[in-house]
């Protein structure tokens, strides 16, 4: 199947991602950037195309170009994933995904998550500090649960937990 991989990354993780997609399904691989100068035609040959943010506060970083583009590829195979620091089984990753898209485009794309991490040194200066000032809040907070003082120590320094696997749902899904 002919694949296309469209991808933004702050901090390298989602590129990861998606350069291990577009080795597993032989497909091309895109920067949003570029993918953004592209026109229509571009896109035709395609019958598969699969964007890849990171998650943020609750939603995927930049997936609104997409989802536009998307409801004039409804006879493509569509698939959006996001890379976060939180580990797949977290709960609160499937409430993400539920969010993610609306019951409409439920019907046309499937949405994906990847367990990646947190790179403090390749973040943005702004996200930077937001992420200290959360980490901050949450460690400096009376009543917090066993859950917040968790994440508050995971998410307090650069950590790596992605792995190759993650991507074998997507693959599958790309492949059919």
């Amino acid at each position: 199947m002919n694949t296309l991989i469209i991808y933004t990354s702050q901090t390298g993780f989602t590129q990861k991602y998606a350069e291990w997609l577009a080795d597993k399904t032989g497909g091309d691989l895109l920067d949003l950037k570029e993918a953004q100068k592209k026109n229509a035609e571009y896109f035709e040959d395609y019958e598969a195309i699969c964007y890849g943010g990171w998650a943020m506060a609750g939603s995927i970083v930049k997936v609104k170009w997409f989802l536009e583009k998307a409801t004039g590829w409804k006879n493509k195979r569509l698939a959006v994933f996001c890379t976060g620091g939180s580990p797949n089984d977290n709960p609160d990753v499937e409430i993400m995904l539920q969010k993610a898209l609306s019951e409409e485009q439920k019907q046309y794309i499937k949405v994906f998550y990847c367990q990646a991490g947190i790179n403090y040194e390749n973040m943005k200066a702004p996200a930077r500090l937001a992420m200290k000032m959360f980490v901050s809040a949450l460690k400096n907070k009376k009543d917090a649960t066993e859950k917040e003082k968790i994440m508050a120590e995971m998410i307090g320094s650069t950590y790596d937990i992605s792995d190759i696997k993650y991507i074998e749902p997507i693959v599958s899904y790309l492949r059919n």
